[in-house]
């Protein structure tokens, strides 16, 4: 949904504007800035410039993490080794607490 209104150059102009709201929220953790400043530099202007330079940004941030998606897929079995560490350190963590479930439920494991 766009919001046909320029984007305001203070926080206070997002009130209402939920949409506004949340992009700017997105473009500023992924900048690493905040709010106000996002505002400060795309105040006035309206959503035909800051979608396109949202979507540039994320795009940045986010490569890095696309590349290691795809070198770990085309290596099946680094994607096994990696995925087996992390079942037994969940394993590990599980353990006591379904114990303690089954303590209470009167059931016996095993």
């Amino acid at each position: 949904k766009t919001d046909p209104e320029p984007l305001p150059s203070e926080k206070a102009g997002l009130e209402g504007r939920p949409e506004a709201a949340n992009l700017v929220g997105i473009y500023a953790a992924m900048a690493g800035t905040s709010a106000e400043a996002v505002l400060a530099d795309f105040g006035g202007k309206g959503f035909g410039a800051f979608k396109p330079a949202l979507g540039e940004l994320l795009v940045d941030k986010l490569a890095p993490m696309a590349a290691r998606y795809r070198e770990l897929r085309a290596d099946g079995e680094a994607l096994d080794a990696i995925l087996a560490k992390g079942a037994l350190k969940a394993r590990a963590l599980a353990v006591p607490t379904l114990n303690a479930t089954y303590a209470a439920l009167g059931l016996v494991r095993g």
